[in-house]
């Protein structure tokens, strides 16, 4: 059976979706960050990235992490296109094209998009009024989101999903870069068709299952 390391409030969350889209068995190991814990290295301490047990896994000592048999991912967007490819159904590629656009938006979303999107995402999600330097450097992510934002809302304008008609694991990699960034309702109102894909794709049910696993976990 395919094992996931890794809590909700991580990188894990793109995997966890896609597993709840498909309904695959799987175990789940709610492997939690070190930097999140008063003493990682306590007795009593949950299973965390700095445990042995972990680390034999992924010695990077990162979330998330795959076993399927005797292969070991540790990189998110490799596992869920993984999952997509072996476990997907339509959700994953049909074709050798559909494969190689579904690792065009992948890479494209965490190349061009998550790193601003983060940037912007913590000063954002702390819920208070921005000091004029969290301002200054929101701005500044907001402007280097603009061009792919723009490509990504001319996609969207003419195509409901990533790879055209159909929702698939790609729209799930892409959705969850693109999330960081939601926080910026002004931002987001610049690219309607990107907003609108965006809501769509969290009104799934599996979406609201990941997000309710994400909101019981400690923040």
């Amino acid at each position: 059976m395919l094992t996931l390391y890794g809590v909700y409030r991580s990188r894990a969350s793109r995997p966890l979706w896609l597993l709840h889209e498909t309904g695959t068995p799987f175990a789940h190991v709610p492997v939690i960050q070190a930097y999140r814990l008063p003493d990682a290295q306590a007795a009593d301490a949950p299973v965390n990235t700095a445990s042995p047990d972990f680390t034999a896994v992924n010695p990077q000592a990162q979330i998330p992490a795959m076993q399927d048999g005797d292969l070991i991912l540790t990189e998110s967007l490799a596992i869920t296109l993984y999952i997509a490819r072996r476990h997907g159904g339509d959700l994953g590629p049909r074709s050798d094209g559909e494969t190689a656009l579904m690792e065009q938006w992948a890479l494209f979303a965490a190349t061009a998009i998550e790193g601003p999107a983060l940037e912007m995402f913590y000063p954002l999600a702390a819920g208070q009024p921005l000091t004029p330097e969290q301002q200054a450097s929101v701005d500044v992510s907001a402007e280097k989101l603009r061009r792919p934002l723009a490509r990504l809302n001319a996609h969207l304008a003419t195509h409901p999903f990533v790879l055209g008609e159909r929702f698939t694991a790609g729209d799930i990699v892409v959705a969850e870069c693109v999330r960081y960034a939601q926080g910026n309702t002004a931002l987001m109102a610049e690219f309607p068709a990107v907003d609108a894909w965006l809501k769509t794709c969290q009104s799934r049910p599996a979406f609201k299952a990941m997000w309710a696993g994400r909101m019981a976990e400690p923040a």
